[in-house]
């Protein structure tokens, strides 16, 4: 497989209808946009813990995930899934909510830190790697650590979730050249409309 190239889209969420409108589901909202951009069809994997469907992107299969398990579980889908179809982490985009930035911001990331977030912690121990691409999607922070539980698992004001809608359609314009080894490119298009915006 060719190292820079993703082959594994997992996008983060808790299941269930209760949480699905909630800030921490950043990843499940873009995997419905791209699922209705690239009309895929995703069907429950038992062995995965997952959501998951194929996207034939540029004459290549690209495994697309949302795992079934809560967010601090993540690593339970992700990592069985790698494993399985021989995925290096390097080939494996993350998709994810994330508190540092304000909504409307997104960043493309390569490795490195999780920033407490515990889905990524969870990634990361279960593959026994950092080094997995990160999309982060920004949503904003409450201002207070004691209250970041409550947020994240709140809804976002209309205008705030018009602002994450925006930004991951921003995503979806470079998602193309992301799974295709181009993340300097995408970095950017991304990084310099978020300096613009």
């Amino acid at each position: 497989m060719h190292p820079s190239r993703v082959s594994l889209i997992a996008g983060l969420g808790n299941p269930g209808l209760r949480y699905s409108d909630t800030r921490h589901n950043a990843g499940f909202w873009f995997l419905d946009r791209l699922q209705s951009a690239e009309r895929l069809e995703f069907g429950t994997v038992e062995r995965f813990k997952s959501q998951t469907a194929v996207w034939m992107h540029d004459g290549r299969q690209i495994r697309v995930m949302a795992p079934c398990v809560f967010m601090n579980r993540s690593g339970q889908s992700v990592a069985p899934m790698a494993r399985y179809y021989r995925i290096s982490p390097e080939q494996i985009l993350v998709i994810h909510d994330e508190l540092d930035l304000p909504p409307g911001t997104v960043r493309l990331k390569c490795g490195g830190g999780t920033g407490g977030h515990n889905g990524l912690n969870d990634i990361s121990a279960s593959l026994g790697s950092r080094d997995f691409i990160r999309l982060r999607i920004g949503i904003g922070h409450p201002g207070d650590a004691g209250q970041v539980t409550g947020y994240v698992l709140s809804r976002p004001p209309l205008q705030e979730r018009a602002c994450i809608g925006e930004s991951i359609d921003r995503c979806l314009a470079e998602i193309s050249r992301i799974v295709s080894g181009d993340l300097a490119g995408a970095m950017q298009a991304l990084h310099t409309r978020n300096a613009e915006g």
